[in-house]
């Protein structure tokens, strides 16, 4: 991974417990006032959040996202899953930093362009 740059990989139903796992580091970067992108790829059987991650991700989003805009520079969404596409087209807009999605077999240009962003 690019530095400054976190990836997670994600798979079958994220639970609540999961994503306190993944928001860890980024909380770290941040706290430190580092400069943060964030690559997330998912498993072909992804199937989203449970009711719990869900309520956190919102959570994050007011807390982590939002409230440290400054924070973020890019996000790089690397997925086949039509309704993670249809949200971020919708919801895109709302997240800190740049946001792009990539197909499953672009992964290398996802991690290209989140590093230019470091450069």
């Amino acid at each position: 991974m690019p530095d400054g740059t976190l990836g997670f990989r994600v798979s079958g139903k994220l639970t609540r417990e999961e994503y306190h796992v993944m928001l860890g580091p980024v909380r770290e970067l941040i706290d430190q006032g580092k400069p943060l992108s964030l690559l997330i790829a998912t498993d072909p059987d992804f199937s989203g959040l449970d009711a719990g991650a869900l309520w956190e991700d919102v959570k994050a989003a007011g807390t982590i996202g939002l409230g440290h805009r400054s924070s973020w520079r890019r996000v790089a969404v690397v997925t086949d899953k039509d309704w993670m596409r249809h949200a971020m087209s919708a919801f895109g807009w709302l997240a800190p930093g740049e946001v792009r999605l990539f197909e499953p077999d672009h992964l290398a240009e996802a991690k290209a362009w989140l590093g230019e962003a470091t450069a």
